[in-house]
């Protein structure tokens, strides 16, 4: 029997196949971590803050909640979601976009980020091939659609995921499996610095707040996987996609102008083609600019 490594170099769609697939799968995993994460955050800050209190009622008297425990159900008539009616894509159009139970329409955000998680990851296997820059770029791209939905529900990059891959951005790097070290190290240390000096010029001269803690963390990672060089395109391209999406919103849907919009699923854009071709577009670029 071939194993996955030996059918991924005969035919490199296999490994294309099974990140589509698999995708598929874990994007039913990131509506949960985009649903319930916060929650979790939300609760942990609520029992801290009764125990510094000295509540006597510090142990909370909620069920017990997080990514795998209680079981998903209808936010509407709380129908615990079978594992038949958990199957992606497939079981929202089996259900018409409905619960079974009270026939409340399901949002179509949950295929959407399915769909999403698939199409990106198997885009992320076709480029890099089976190999350990490729698996890792799967992985990252997973966690960048579940901030980036995080960021646009709540205005939030939590910490607990966003460290982490920090961390892991640099013990890759110590491979050289993105960029060398020296310029990972240099990259988060820029990543973050950047635009936390940015971020205190504009309340300085503004008095307000222009962006979050947390774009300066995630700036950070994308500077530890890929090293300072991509820093440049990264916000360039964020700050364009930002001002267009931003455009677009005041124009045809009369967004309030002083309302925030979060930064991060921009800087989760900009990042992810980044990491797939930024070398490319600085390359075009540059011969362009020779002209």
């Amino acid at each position: 029997m071939m194993s996955l490594s030996t059918l991924t170099q005969a035919s490199p769609l296999v490994f294309v196949l099974f990140a589509a697939i698999l995708g598929l799968v874990i994007g039913s995993f990131l509506n949960v971590v985009i649903h319930r994460t916060p929650i979790v955050l939300m609760r942990s800050w609520q029992r801290d803050c009764r125990d510094l209190a000295g509540d006597a009622e510090s142990v909370s008297a909620h069920e017990k909640y997080n990514l795998v425990t209680p079981r998903s159900r209808c936010p509407h008539c709380g129908h615990g979601i079978t594992a038949l009616e958990n199957i992606p894509v497939i079981s929202y159009l089996w259900l018409r976009g409905k619960c079974s139970a009270c026939r409340k329409p399901i949002s179509p955000r949950y295929p959407f980020v399915e769909l999403l998680s698939a199409i990106l990851a198997a885009v992320t296997a076709w480029h890099f091939g089976f190999n350990a820059a490729g698996i890792a770029a799967i992985v990252l791209t997973w966690t960048l659609i579940a901030l980036a939905f995080i960021d646009i529900d709540h205005q939030l990059l939590p910490d607990v995921i966003v460290l982490p891959f920090l961390w892991l951005g640099l013990l890759l790097n110590l491979f050289s499996v993105f960029t060398a070290l020296p310029n990972a190290v240099i990259g988060a240390v820029a990543g973050y610095l950047s635009l936390w000096i940015v971020y205190h010029l504009f309340k300085l001269i503004t008095g307000k707040e222009g962006m979050g803690y947390g774009d300066f963390k995630l700036f950070a990672l994308f500077g530890a996987w890929l090293g300072w060089q991509s820093l440049p395109l990264i916000i360039l391209l964020a700050s364009f996609i930002g001002a267009a999406i931003g455009i677009c919103l005041i124009v045809f849907q009369g967004r309030d102008r002083a309302k925030p919009l979060p930064f991060g699923p921009y800087l989760a854009v900009a990042g992810w083609v980044a990491m797939l071709w930024g070398d490319e577009i600085m390359r075009q670029y540059l011969q362009m600019a020779r002209f």
